[in-house]
């Protein structure tokens, strides 16, 4: 690996053991064996790095939204059944011990204080977006509109965003995949009366 890698690898241990606000450029540099001067040369500043480290956290984590690796979710695309199979997953994510969705909470209190970094993550989460949609739907990442990245995609980024406030908050009240499930199809009954 060369220091952009071992920087970004540095940065992610960083964030899981101190979070964004009390990492410092000393801290990852420590982490990484690298220098002070590799962070701007590479990333521009520590505060865009930690961006990238927390983006690629979430890859990370989100690529367990699937279930098993190389596995479909169960149910007819857009159905209820692979609403409650995706969700499922998602909530495993968040209920491991240690889960880096915490993270997420104290990034999303900072964004005012670092527009910089709210534009890199406000850009990622439409990307988000637009994969949930295509995990829901079995439509390519690529053919999935802007359109509906940002409002269907902005609809399941909404209810992630509000799975990792509650599990964060309480655990033990926070819904699985059976309430939510449960709780569209509610929504959807009343809208068809």
């Amino acid at each position: 690996m060369g220091h952009r890698e071992d920087l970004l690898e540095g940065a992610k241990r960083c964030l899981l053991e101190k979070g964004f606000a009390r990492t410092t450029a000393r801290d990852i540099v420590k982490e990484s064996a690298t220098n002070l001067a590799s962070i701007g040369y590479h990333y521009g500043s520590k505060d865009a790095l930690l961006a990238q480290a927390y983006i690629a956290l979430v890859e990370r984590a989100s690529d367990g939204f699937e279930g098993a690796e190389g596995e479909e979710p169960v149910g007819e695309p857009g159905s209820l059944e692979r609403f409650r199979a995706v969700f499922t997953n998602v909530v495993s994510t968040m209920s491991e011990p240690g889960s880096m969705w915490r993270l997420g909470m104290e990034v999303m209190t900072m964004g005012d204080k670092m527009p910089e970094v709210r534009d890199q993550l406000a850009r990622a989460q439409r990307g988000g977006g637009r994969a949930m949609v295509a995990l829901m739907t079995t439509v390519p990442e690529a053919d999935v509109s802007d359109d509906t990245a940002d409002s269907l995609g902005g609809f399941y980024m909404t209810l992630i965003t509000g799975l990792i406030a509650q599990w964060t908050f309480d655990p033990k009240t926070a819904p699985d995949a059976e309430r939510l499930t449960e709780g569209l199809r509610q929504v959807l009954e009343g809208v068809r009366r």
